[in-house]
């Protein structure tokens, strides 16, 4: 998607409490589940087509297929955030000085095939 200003992708993990006597007072952990999120704002723009999508993916409830990569999805060596997500937030930010934007935050969601990281190879 080229109506994109700036994108944080979000990646962290929960975490369980494995402290034991043996630790010789320190707390131990290990990490859980997953989590990711990406967060992005895009000029307020109806005839470019990745905002249609992303409007319609918040409006009907429906999820959307994301690659969020280091680089072109095409380019060998691009790596990143591959899954399904729900659209949870689709903010419009109207500005005194600027263009319309919107922020927009998405989620994986339930989907035939798990959030992967992926690594595009050209072999």
């Amino acid at each position: 998607m080229t109506n994109v200003k700036d994108l944080t992708l979000n990646l962290e993990s929960g975490e369980a409490d494995v402290t034991t006597r043996g630790n010789n007072g320190w707390r131990a952990t290990v990490a859980t589940l997953k989590d990711g999120s990406i967060e992005f704002e895009m000029i307020w723009d109806t005839e470019d087509a990745a905002f249609t999508a992303i409007k319609s993916a918040w409006f009907s409830g429906t999820s959307i297929e994301f690659a969020v990569m280091d680089g072109g999805i095409a380019i060998d060596g691009s790596q990143g955030l591959r899954a399904s997500f729900s659209v949870t937030k689709f903010s419009r930010n109207e500005p005194l000085e600027e263009a319309l934007t919107v922020s927009v935050t998405a989620k994986p969601t339930y989907a035939e095939h798990a959030p992967e990281w992926m690594t595009v190879s050209g072999s």
